[in-house]
């Protein structure tokens, strides 16, 4: 019997919106998508799945650390819910071994309170998933992302404006 779209769970993962000290955010461009700095789609920021007994917060800790070597933060806040996507047809039963229909996503705000030398997109027995990174406009976060995620990312930049207002602020 084939499992249908509907019929597959979501999977919870978390996410984290970085800030420096001027308001902006970190964004990572994708490991093997188009080269192009400014193409659409390829950049994001750090998330990852939650593992077995671990909390969201934690989870969102460990993966930034594991995607760009940060562990120097505070946390600024979270969103009040879970957001969540559906995966695009063409990827459905391809990406985490065909077992989830998308993501259910806890994201948190959190401050780099280091130097930007902290940041290593290579961290040792973790999987680079970016190439570069910049610091970006959280205003501008919704159109550098693949299109299947482009609602979730407007959600984050209107829950967290107030964070970026207060950061730019000093």
């Amino acid at each position: 019997m084939m499992v249908g779209h509907d019929d597959l769970p979501y999977r919870s993962c978390v996410g984290v919106v970085l800030f420096n000290d001027a308001g902006r955010v970190f964004m990572g461009r994708r490991i093997g998508l188009p080269v192009s700095f400014e193409a659409k789609g390829v950049w994001q920021l750090p998330q990852g799945g939650i593992d077995a007994g671990e909390s969201p917060r934690r989870a969102a800790l460990r993966e930034l650390a594991e995607e760009t070597g940060v562990r120097n933060v505070e946390v600024l806040g979270e969103t009040p819910d879970w957001l969540i996507y559906d995966l695009p047809p063409e990827l459905l039963g391809k990406v985490w071994g065909g077992k989830y229909r998308g993501q259910k996503q806890k994201w948190f705000a959190l401050k780099h309170l280091g130097d930007e030398r902290e940041i290593n997109l290579a961290v040792p027995g973790h999987r680079p998933e970016f190439d570069l990174w910049r610091w970006e406009e959280l205003e501008r976060i919704p159109d550098l992302v693949v299109p299947f995620k482009r609602h979730i990312y407007e959600a984050l930049a209107e829950t967290f404006r107030p964070v970026a207002a207060r950061l730019k602020a000093g």
